[in-house]
């Protein structure tokens, strides 16, 4: 999924306790007492006026306004086209929370990657009942066409973006993204940006580095076809430059030195693919596409697409070809399997889930069904295959003819839909209008697998900018921040 999946959980937890008064606060306990790892960044705000504070910030604004680093807006009334909306202060991770948080993405992906070469196989987990069988040959994102095609390594989701956010001190996946997981370019940007503006206070905190993400994502496209070619071309397909993440798209294409081609320039003659160069064809191996599964390859998928390239996926079947992430690899990631994934992980790991999911309601199963209706002004409710924040009922922020809409929608079509109880996002600091304010954030860290498994030490921190609002994607009026993940050496010393 692209950068703008939304993230808010925003309705209370139905019929049991009710959510805390107050949100988990990262940088001060109970007490108010500032936490050791934010100790050295808490000493140094203190020593800056509101006027510094302001122009850091601009000077944030500017490299980003320079960089060009921006997102689409889609049906924006104005321009589509915005700087990514970044706040000052970086969030800090402690390495020991990291550690956690790296151990329990490793086992996640590990087993969404056995789920996925199963159900495209032997389908052993839906046969012995552990999934429902119906849950995911019906689901939009199956795709029969991968039955019994070989993925290198096993390896279905070579990128993915898994969404945490932290309720209670403790993190929590609230959503995991196999399809075409965005938002890595302004982790990258972010860090950049950060660097410049507390370059003291960055140099002595022992911040794990994140710029090899470029090189680490390089040689995990070419894991994939290392076994068949000794140095395999790989390029970058984008929809084009009207899409939201198309910054992206070209940005690290740059980055890894590697061409960013649309399905234009590419052609398919024998089951091989070829880009189109000044030069004449040159024959593609690796395929880091950036375009969902339904406009890969018109021949296979939806005939009217005009972003793929005809006969894509017959050369895939060939195997003259990988495209990654693998096509129908949204299965794992739909919200109804979602509240799944702890049971995968025992059923092919034999290991308890690190990382915890969220409480989910289904609305296909009818108790739950009834619940969710009885509580569809303390609930979030969602549609299993919509992403940006919309598809989407914020039970306490609604109004009764919206519920009543929803109700209906709900009744006619309940394998469609999921409900989630309020979670209070934690909070970190941010410096909104000249001033030091909490605002709520969540965590999209990014996991490559390839002939590994990979971690990065970092990840893309998304805050809701307005006051009281859980909303963190960009498309509704969220923004980002640099995250620092220290090293074990010691939390931030002033």
């Amino acid at each position: 999924m692209e950068l703008g999946v939304a993230k808010d959980q925003e309705s209370d937890r139905a019929q049991e306790t009710a959510a805390p008064a107050r949100p988990y606060d990262e940088m001060r306990d109970a007490a108010g007492q500032v936490r050791s790892h934010y100790a050295a960044l808490a000493e140094r705000l203190e020593t800056l006026s509101a006027d510094e504070l302001a122009e850091r910030q601009r000077t944030l604004e500017r490299f980003f306004l320079l960089q060009g680093i921006t997102f689409t807006v889609y049906g924006a009334e104005s321009s589509t086209e915005r700087i990514i909306p970044t706040d000052l202060l970086p969030r800090i991770i402690p390495g020991e929370e990291w550690k956690t948080i790296e151990a329990g993405l490793t086992q996640r992906l590990r087993a969404l990657n056995m789920f996925l070469a199963d159900i495209y196989s032997g389908q052993q987990i839906l046969m012995d009942g552990v999934v429902p069988r119906d849950l995911v040959l019906m689901a939009p994102s199956y795709r029969r066409e991968m039955q019994n095609l070989y993925v290198p390594h096993g390896a279905y989701a070579n990128v993915c973006g898994s969404d945490l956010i932290q309720p209670d001190g403790k993190f929590a996946v609230l959503e995991d993204n196999l399809r075409v997981p965005s938002g890595v370019s302004y982790m990258l940007a972010n860090r950049e940006a950060s660097k410049r503006v507390f370059p003291g206070t960055f140099r002595g905190a022992g911040v794990r580095p994140i710029d090899r993400y470029p090189d680490l994502l390089l040689t995990t496209l070419k894991s994939m076809a290392a076994d068949w070619r000794p140095n395999p071309q790989v390029v970058v397909l984008t929809p084009g430059v009207y899409n939201s993440a198309y910054f992206e798209h070209a940005y690290l294409a740059r980055l890894m030195g590697v061409p960013l081609v649309e399905g234009r320039d590419l052609v398919v003659h024998d089951n091989m693919v070829y880009m189109r160069t000044t030069t004449g064809l040159r024959r593609i191996d690796i395929i880091y596409r950036r375009v969902d599964d339904d406009f890969i390859d018109p021949l296979t998928f939806r005939r009217d697409s005009g972003l793929g390239s005809a006969g894509l996926f017959n050369a895939y079947r060939a195997g003259n070809v990988v495209i990654c992430n693998a096509p129908g690899t949204g299965v794992a990631d739909d919200k109804a399997v979602y509240a799944y994934v702890p049971a995968i992980i025992r059923y092919y790991l034999g290991e308890d889930a690190i990382l915890p999911n969220i409480e989910t309601y289904l609305c296909r199963e009818p108790a739950q069904l009834d619940h969710v209706l009885a509580n569809l002004d303390k609930l979030v409710v969602k549609a299993v295959g919509a992403s940006g924040g919309y598809g989407m009922l914020v039970g306490p922020h609604s109004t009764k003819a919206q519920q009543d809409e929803f109700a209906t929608a709900l009744r006619a079509d309940p394998d469609n839909y999921i409900a989630q109880p309020t979670i209070q996002l934690s909070t970190a600091p941010c410096l909104i209008d000249h001033e030091i304010d909490a605002r709520h954030v969540d965590l999209r860290p990014f996991i490559l697998s390839g002939e590994k498994i990979t971690v990065t030490p970092g990840a893309l921190t998304r805050v809701a900018l307005r006051k009281g609002s859980l909303v963190v994607n960009s498309s509704q009026g969220g923004g980002s921040k640099d995250t620092w993940v220290l090293t074990d050496r010691k939390d931030l010393q002033p």
